[in-house]
């Protein structure tokens, strides 16, 4: 399986999930490692998107990343609580995640997008026994379209 990974570049070789391990996120427990990845470079743009301020444009990387497949869990939307999707995100969103972390023959989950309901996101535990079996296959600058800042008025 192929995922893609939207970073700054500073930490495009970083692989550790430290920084989603700092703040903790929608998946994740503050202290987990976890990389954020999505299943089309489209989606990862979107999910950087919604978190960034207008008008800055950082520099960032495009990753493709190559996962063993066969490793990664389905969280079904159908198996959540119906505010899943919601800003905040619920906190039980990284407990249930939680529990598949701690499976070390699990090297990902896959999750729908809160931005993109109809695509997921596969959030890669660093830690899983499989982790030597993720390839980052590129990483390529990626440049903002400054249309995507246009305000609204």
């Amino acid at each position: 399986m192929f995922v893609y990974r939207l970073t700054r570049s500073k930490y495009a070789e970083d692989l550790s999930g430290f920084g989603a391990a700092l703040s903790g996120g929608r998946w994740n427990k503050k202290g987990r490692a976890v990389l954020y990845c999505s299943e089309s470079p489209a989606l990862s743009l979107l999910e950087i998107v919604v978190n960034i301020p207008p008008m800055f444009q950082p520099d960032l990387k495009l990753l493709t990343i190559k996962i063993p497949d066969q490793k990664i869990f389905v969280l079904e939307k159908e198996k959540l609580p119906a505010n899943w999707y919601h800003y905040p995100a619920p906190r039980i969103l990284a407990e249930i995640a939680e529990e598949y972390y701690q499976k070390q023959e699990i090297i990902g989950i896959k999750v729908p997008s809160a931005v993109l309901h109809q695509q997921s996101n596969i959030l890669i535990n660093p830690k899983s026994n499989y982790f030597d079996e993720v390839k980052v296959l590129s990483n390529e600058p990626f440049i903002f379209d400054p249309r995507l800042y246009r305000r609204i008025h």
